[in-house]
């Protein structure tokens, strides 16, 4: 059974170090992006492709969040954070020795699995180590990590890639060192589930929510699923655009570009704590929206400037909605069903951003970049103010 054990005595490491675990591992599940366009030159593949070995991560993440979503409230977060930056690690082993696409495929689904497990388990584990009174502190830790480790990988990849020999090999030498010292931290960090067990078998539970969280998990779980999607149009598509389209071949921009997006949504997490759910929820939509129309009208005018504050609005919005939303599925969540539950919610966040990115890809083949780019910009708006004006009429409770 899982409890709030984190009044530890001993002066071991706490919730920012559990952050810090976090944010390496999901650093690595954005590495690749800035690398495609080489990748490309070297295995000559199509635009499609590069979504398709995008969406394997999602596959990656969706398997284990269905089979494994609620393995930490059993089995301790600590021994499942260990696995998942073993797993992150062997995914950077795989592009290292990259030999062609069924090596990409295999890294990405590895980094699925990793980002699959530290999704419950790593925000779980911030959230109950956090003292009395730090817990807000602790959920924008949480979900901090998350985002500023996803913004933190192309970044990185793409500054390594551009100015250094070894364009394909060292980020994922830095990363690999970056996730040797996440494993001592892990190894010190307090275990928070009383009585850890062995499972009797994997079992798909991650889809039985706890009545507690039936009237909260939909609308926030539909917003994380439209922020996503926005995600995943940049971590998959925006490098891509900036080269072809704007003829700007510097992958640190490119990187950049990416992780703007990231660090508007961390900056939405932030004002998400000032705002409170009620109102950060359906705020977070609009704003979402509002960065949508902006990459749209980016992709139709081929501007730079446009594209960069669209990313920065839309990450905003998506951060804003997706604090809000984590909070009060979590709140409402039972202790002993928190991490299933979370996994759960980054369950539907995955598939808003693998499958909508796939369908841009396709629509590539036909309607070109700017064409599959703006058809998409179009549907998300369109979800994402339905979802607005859902939680403005029936808003869900403060976490």
């Amino acid at each position: 059974m899982s409890l709030h054990t984190g009044r530890k005595q001993t002066r071991r490491p706490g919730y920012a170090a559990a952050a810090g675990v976090f944010a390496i591992g999901m650093a690595g599940t954005t590495l690749p992006t800035p690398l495609y366009g080489l990748y490309r030159q070297e295995l000559g593949f199509s635009e499609l492709m590069v979504t398709v070995v995008f969406a394997a991560y999602a596959i990656g993440v969706i398997t284990v969040l269905l089979l494994a979503g609620n393995v930490s409230d059993e089995v301790g977060r600590r021994p499942v954070l260990l696995c998942a930056l073993g797993l992150s690690a062997a995914s950077a082993l795989c592009f290292l020795f990259e030999g062609g696409l069924p090596a990409l495929f295999a890294g990405r689904v590895l980094s699925g699995f990793a980002a699959g497990l530290l999704s419950g388990a790593a925000t779980a584990a911030v959230l109950e180590l956090a003292k009395p009174g730090r817990e807000g502190r602790a959920g924008f830790a949480a979900t901090a990590a998350n985002m500023g480790g996803l913004g933190c990988g192309p970044l990185l990849a793409g500054v390594l890639a551009q100015y250094t020999p070894w364009p394909l090999a060292l980020p994922f030498l830095v990363h690999l060192l970056l996730v040797a010292l996440a494993a001592v931290v892990t190894w010190l960090l307090p275990e928070t589930v009383r009585d850890p067990r062995r499972p009797t078998r994997l079992r798909p539970t991650a889809l039985r929510l706890p009545p507690e969280v039936h009237g909260v998990f939909t609308p926030s779980a539909v917003a994380a699923f439209a922020g996503f999607s926005l995600l995943g149009l940049f971590t998959a598509v925006a490098p891509s655009f900036v080269g072809q389209t704007l003829r700007m071949h510097n992958l640190a921009v490119a990187g950049v570009i990416v992780c703007t997006v990231f660090l508007g949504s961390t900056l939405g997490q932030l004002l998400a704590g000032r705002l409170g759910v009620r109102r950060a929820l359906p705020g977070g939509c609009l704003v979402l929206a509002v960065g949508l129309v902006l990459v749209g009208t980016s992709l139709a005018v081929q501007s730079l400037p446009v594209l960069v504050i669209g990313a920065l609005c839309g990450g905003t919005g998506q951060g804003l909605a997706f604090r809000a939303g984590l909070a009060a599925v979590s709140a409402a969540a039972p202790p002993e069903r928190r991490g299933g539950t979370i996994s759960a919610f980054f369950l539907v966040a995955y598939l808003g951003i693998s499958l909508p990115v796939v369908g841009v890809g396709a629509l590539t083949l036909a309607l070109g970049l700017r064409g599959a780019g703006l058809t998409f910009a179009g549907c998300v708006i369109v979800l994402v103010v339905c979802v607005g004006l859902y939680v403005l009429r029936r808003p869900p409770a403060e976490a």
